[in-house]
């Protein structure tokens, strides 16, 4: 009988938006890039030079143009690339609901509360390193029974 390959889940690269701090999938953020001629925003996220991301919103845009995204693109930001992202900010939505992490459900939670949470399978694996380590020879028996 023929085993059955497993579907391969592609990998979803993740980037952390430098205004609000949250990972999500890097399609999803907005790169902007340091080049040698300035700070560019990147939509194809293909242009090469440092790179930071930020959402869609113009709250972590306001936060990132304060101080994170010098920070994250390591230069100090001049009064045209302040310009120049401040101009691309305005296309940007005035509000809206940043995006924010799924609320974790019952089931996740129940594990979480306090007492819940069973201290035996951390003795169990406890208890069985320790029988690993004292089957394994000591190090020093076996460089002298190497010797002989």
């Amino acid at each position: 009988m023929a085993k059955k390959t497993a579907k391969r889940v592609k990998h979803v690269p993740q980037r952390t938006c430098v205004g609000c701090r949250q990972t999500l999938a890097k399609r999803s953020l907005i790169r902007v890039v340091r080049t040698p001629e300035g700070l560019r925003v990147d939509p194809t996220g293909k242009i090469p030079g440092r790179g930071a991301y930020l959402h869609d919103h113009r709250a972590c845009w306001e936060r990132g143009i304060k101080s994170a995204l010098a920070h994250a693109l390591k230069v100090e930001l001049t009064g045209q690339d302040r310009e120049t992202l401040r101009n691309f900010m305005a296309t940007l939505p005035d509000e809206g609901p940043l995006p924010q992490e799924e609320p974790l459900t019952q089931e996740e939670i129940s594990p979480l509360k306090e007492g819940s949470i069973s201290q035996e399978p951390v003795r169990q694996k406890k208890a069985s390193a320790d029988k690993e380590q004292d089957l394994q020879p000591d190090r020093e028996e076996h460089k002298t029974l190497g010797q002989r």
